[in-house]
């Protein structure tokens, strides 16, 4: 394998070129950082720095090992009814076996945009144009780490064992966030600069930067211990029960109603949603596609909507995690798409090739840069209130 193979596009950002064109002279001095458990040369400290502030102001950057993973993930399970439970078992009990971890990269470089979407989505862009190297993982955003939540931290030079602390959650229903208090018995010694510090990194282990962004809206240091606490470890598991009481991450919602004229009316967009679910997709993809087999509410009869359905599934597929469906419209004889894309996938061409056989009438698209995702906020704001009612 091509050690410096790179997935190139024409697209590609000069600051996230020159990243990686300057990588191959920093990757060792960086791998040795890591295994001296030291700092790495100052020379290649700034000039790496230097060049993730070029990609954004406003990211930073850490080195470190890469995470393990075992050989199978949840997505590997089978969790049908008619599954074997002794096999189910002996799956999971293979996911906690040391030994059966798959061989990866040993070291990871991770940038960090903490709470900027901007420089999220350019995270986003530098981790998916990164060399295929089999000893470096090159990851957007920081990851929960549980590990590191039974260690011992130094802040403020104070040495705080962190297999201590336990946490507070509750939904702020008017704001649609978490609350976070954290507890640690030395928090009565620490000043209120370093207890909000370690409040917020004891989060940041427990969720992963996404996440936190996502979900929480504050982050407080306790004085007393909580009523009912909670071991940070188990923050993942509660978020997502309290984000169902949100409305649930990237389901779907919609309602029917009618159109004059035009008759009957179908809406279905992604909601929740928030810009860190989709970071890469910045091209916006509007499709409108006919259908000539109507109902009497002008909405596509048996025959259109097996046709419609096939085709969403089939640039479903075609698509992967380079472009997702986000609203769908329908209505008077037009199914309409609203999709977002990664600009430098190349997927495009292909997903214009899978609509030029449709039988039905002459599908329309037309495509333009949206970064903010201005589009599809000015789809879903005429219909806030009724998603969230």
């Amino acid at each position: 394998m091509a050690l410096f193979r790179r997935r190139r596009s024409a697209d590609s950002t000069s600051a996230v070129t020159a990243f990686w064109d300057a990588w191959p002279t920093a990757r060792d001095a960086l791998a040795n950082a890591v295994e001296t458990d030291q700092p790495a040369p100052s020379e290649v400290s700034e000039e790496v720095s230097e060049l993730v502030r070029k990609i954004h102001p406003d990211l930073d950057w850490e080195v470190g090992r890469a995470p393990s993973r075992p050989s199978g993930g949840l997505d590997d399970l089978d969790l049908s009814m008619d599954a074997d439970p002794s096999k189910l078992l002996e799956q999971l009990a293979a996911m906690d076996d040391p030994s059966k971890l798959t061989e990866g990269p040993v070291y990871a470089m991770t940038l960090r945009p903490g709470t900027s979407e901007e420089a999220r989505v350019q995270a986003e862009r530098w981790a998916r144009s990164a060399p295929e190297d089999d000893q470096w993982a090159f990851l957007p955003v920081r990851r929960a780490d549980h590990e590191k939540l039974s260690s011992t931290v130094t802040w403020d030079d104070h040495e705080l064992d962190l297999s201590h602390v336990s946490v507070s959650m509750r939904v702020n229903q008017a704001a649609g966030r978490i609350e976070v208090g954290v507890y640690h018995p030395d928090n009565m010694f620490l000043s209120e600069e370093t207890r909000q510090g370690v409040a917020e990194h004891v989060t940041l282990l427990a969720l992963g930067e996404d996440d936190m962004v996502r979900w929480i809206g504050k982050v407080a240091p306790l004085d007393e211990a909580p009523l009912d606490p909670l071991p940070p470890t188990s923050m993942p598991a509660v978020v997502r029960q309290m984000v169902d009481l949100l409305g649930g991450p990237g389901g779907w919602a919609g309602f029917e109603g009618r159109v004059p004229i035009q008759g009957g009316l179908e809406f279905r967009i992604r909601h929740p949603l928030t810009r860190r679910d989709y970071p890469a997709l910045s091209l916006y993809v509007h499709v409108v596609v006919p259908y000539t087999h109507l109902d009497e509410d002008r909405l596509p009869a048996e025959e259109s909507l097996s046709a419609l359905t096939e085709l969403e599934e089939r640039l479903t597929v075609l698509l992967g995690d380079n472009g997702a469906l986000f609203a769908r419209q329908t209505t008077g004889g037009r199914r309409q798409y609203h999709y977002y894309l990664d600009p430098d996938s190349g997927v495009l061409p292909e997903f214009e090739a899978a609509l030029t056989d449709w039988p039905e009438g002459e599908v329309r698209l037309r495509t333009h840069l949206d970064p903010q995702w201005s589009q599809f906020n000015a789809i879903r704001r005429p219909y806030l209130r009724k998603l969230d009612g």
